[in-house]
């Protein structure tokens, strides 16, 4: 089976030539002097492109591991978690929590949706006992965006703690740890900052930590203990376990390429691919998954299944045919969607058109009846800004 041409998947991604580089670097001891500072490096770029002056843990381990030291930290059986559920991932999050012994009360809307922040307003009112909100940015599984910029104020003026995915958006999307009142936050390197896989970011705020000291249950000498992480790390200069090194200086390379670029121009760019991916889509006949632009990803576009199409089928022959690598869907959302990913160097150039044309084309080869060539000047014009031709098809 050849290689694809083109992955525009929703995570991990094709890594661009520098990052790829870097992977492919002589490894490092890790307590050799340059290690130690890239170390170092590396947390205050992840940093600022979290917007935080507070810690970042790196922990040595894909982000269902930072996921899982958060709610550890601070969870505990006498906690009332807030989980606000509107995708598989947030659902499973809430499933992790009730079997830490946390009570939860489990907000749940349409997976094509996003929280409304005044039902979650309504909800801290009616339940004081809250101690922690949890909330996913991205539901990356059905390509929708929850407003963390208002829940994340909105849990801290009700005295609870937050506790907030951002795996998918961060680097794609706007996220401000410090502005918005986000305790634990977390983040892989494998989406939009397209490097590998491994790592988990974590952004900790003092109150998170605060909370950490006071729960007894919290782990210690544990491959998931954060506060091992800041004992060792912040305080002693070493490192609690083997750091994956060479991970390490991928998503350096990966940082600086954020930095460098502007963190506000890739998020614009980001932002950008996703809205010309939707206007293809739409203009070729199809619908997207969220149920409305404003509240659609920048980090993946989803795509609704027309009756009749297997999701398999679909991915293959975009895979076999087109040479372009998409993602199915997850849980319950199986077989009702597949999604086009716009991250890292799948949101520059023509990558959108190239999903967008490959999807459709697809869905056409399996008698869909759809306009490629709308769909695709659709998406070219989009990205260009110059009007898009009538199809003559």
């Amino acid at each position: 089976m050849s290689t694809p041409a083109f992955t525009l998947t929703a995570g991990p991604v094709a890594a661009s030539p520098r990052v790829l580089a870097a992977l492919g670097a002589q490894i490092e001891y890790d307590y050799d002097p340059i290690f130690l500072e890239r170390f170092r490096a590396t947390q205050r770029k992840v940093a600022q492109i979290f917007r935080t002056e507070g810690d970042v843990v790196i922990m040595q381990g894909e982000a269902v591991l930072g996921l899982e030291a958060a709610a550890l930290g601070v969870v505990t059986p006498e906690t009332t978690v807030l989980n606000l559920v509107n995708g598989v991932y947030s659902k499973w999050f809430g499933e992790r929590l009730a079997r830490q012994g946390a009570t939860v009360i489990e907000h749940a809307v349409p997976y094509d949706s996003a929280v409304d922040p005044a039902d979650v307003e309504a909800l801290l009112r009616a339940h004081p006992e809250v101690g922690v909100v949890a909330v996913c940015h991205c539901e990356t599984p059905s390509g929708t965006l929850n407003p963390i910029a208002e829940i994340g104020p909105l849990a801290h003026a009700a005295g609870a703690l937050v506790i907030c995915d951002v795996v998918s958006s961060l680097g794609g999307t706007d996220v401000r740890v410090d502005e918005w009142g986000l305790d634990l936050c977390v983040a892989g390197p494998q989406k939009c900052l397209a490097s590998a896989p491994g790592l988990s970011m974590v952004t900790v705020s003092e109150r998170a930590w605060q909370a950490m000291r006071e729960n007894p249950a919290a782990p210690r000498r544990a491959y998931a203990s954060l506060l091992d992480w800041q004992s060792a790390w912040e305080e002693e200069g070493r490192f609690p376990y083997t750091p994956s090194v060479t991970d390490i200086v991928g998503l350096e390379a990966a940082c600086d390429e954020v930095l460098q670029t502007g963190l506000e121009a890739v998020i614009a760019r980001h932002e950008h691919a996703a809205r010309a991916a939707r206007a293809g889509i739409r203009a070729g006949g199809l619908r997207p998954w969220a149920s409305s632009e404003e509240i659609a990803a920048s980090c993946v576009t989803s795509i609704a299944l027309p009756d009749g199409v297997e999701e398999a089928q679909l991915r293959t022959l975009c895979r076999d045919r087109y040479g372009v690598v998409i993602s199915g869907a997850q849980g319950e959302l199986v077989g009702k969607l597949v999604r086009i990913g716009h991250m890292g160097i799948a949101s520059t150039s023509l990558y959108p058109l190239v999903g967008v044309a490959a999807v459709v084309g697809a869905m056409g080869d399996l008698g869909v009846p759809v306009d490629v060539g709308a769909a695709s000047a659709a998406t070219l014009a989009a990205l260009t800004g110059a009007p898009a031709a009538a199809s003559a098809r």
